[in-house]
């Protein structure tokens, strides 16, 4: 038994790795999507024609030659193509994990790898790939945009769940901890629920270039209810032009988006509070320790909202304010598994 177990113990350090260098994807993608890095490279994958970016002088002009639109600009084209690496090594990590737990499976069928849970992350993967393609060639299309950032929330998340499962150390509970453990299943789903919400209206957020349409808090244009334009603001079929960077949105319509985002922020405040309070109410240290991570995150993420708002979006506080939202998703998702994982003793 002892080699089926080093086996696992090898496939949970590699989902770690996968999942730490999908944390530095998910920041990478902010950064270049924050500093308009998007189209810094007019084609996909290369960029202008080569591996990296164009540096030389000749490099340069061959580039701007062939791509006359989209005159090269140094400072946004290597963030894209940071990203771009960052994220095919993640995907080569993902394949070779994949690999790996079928083989596992095959050798030691009782472990019960999640060959299946591996096997779809590898699809969301490449999946991520056509929309990374995407969003270069439909010029930033809202629509590609947040799909990508929430496939890319969505990797972290599964790449996190698979490392959970491969450690393979479920909490051991009396009756009475697992009884409360399990009836907070339905609050833990909508606590789930709701923050998947509130990642995608950021990311539409972000997208529509609607972080600044009210730069001041709590009110909004000094009003609680400014003038707003919601039918324009959620138009999913909207156009692109030539191309987004910028947005194309009148101020209401920002406005809207941006009101919705602030109204799902307290929607989210107001679930994740009644689930820290009944959470709290199991008697077991390491649910009062997951609480308090969680109400941390919750607080952290409060703060760097209202600080992207008050202070004109600042480029780290922007950043860290995608970082930390994925990780409280990834602490609810640690919950949940739980939740469902947990033995009664």
């Amino acid at each position: 038994m002892a080699p089926i177990k080093n086996q696992q113990k090898h496939g949970y350090r590699w989902a770690l790795f996968a999942a730490a260098l999908c944390a530095v994807v998910v920041v990478l993608g902010a950064f270049t999507r924050l500093v308009d890095a998007g189209l810094g490279c007019p084609d996909w994958p290369g960029c202008y024609g080569h591996l990296t970016w164009p540096s030389s002088d000749e490099h340069v002009a061959r580039a701007e030659a062939l791509f006359p639109e989209a005159p090269v600009e140094h400072d946004k084209t290597w963030p894209e193509m940071v990203h771009r690496y960052f994220a095919g090594t993640l995907g080569l990590v993902i394949l070779g994990i994949t690999l790996a737990t079928w083989r596992f499976a095959a050798r030691a069928p009782a472990m019960n790898y999640p060959r299946w849970h591996a096997t779809g992350l590898l699809a969301l993967v490449i999946l991520q790939a056509a929309f990374g393609m995407w969003t270069v060639t439909l010029k930033l299309w809202p629509q590609v945009v947040t799909a990508h950032l929430l496939g890319g929330f969505a990797t972290f998340s599964l790449l996190w769940l698979l490392a959970l499962r491969l450690q393979d150390r479920p909490w051991s509970l009396s009756g009475n901890s697992h009884r409360r453990l399990l009836g907070l299943r339905p609050l833990i789903w909508l606590a789930l629920i709701v923050v998947v919400m509130q990642i995608a209206l950021g990311g539409w957020t972000s997208s529509n270039y609607a972080a600044l349409a009210c730069t001041d808090f709590p009110t909004c244009h000094g009003e609680w209810w400014p003038d707003t334009d919601f039918q324009r603001g959620f138009n999913f079929a909207q156009s692109v032009g030539p191309n987004y960077l910028g947005g194309l949105l009148e101020g209401d319509a920002r406005t809207a988006i941006h009101l919705t985002h602030r109204i799902g922020a307290l929607v989210v405040t107001l679930v994740l509070l009644v689930l820290l309070y009944r959470l709290w109410q199991v008697p077991l240290s390491r649910t009062r320790r997951l609480a308090g991570v969680i109400g941390l995150l919750l607080v952290v993420q409060i703060t760097l909202g209202i600080t992207n708002v008050l202070a004109s979006l600042p480029l780290s506080v922007a950043v860290a304010h995608n970082g930390v939202g994925a990780l409280l998703l990834l602490s609810l998702v640690t919950l949940a598994h739980r939740s469902y994982s947990a033995i009664r003793i």
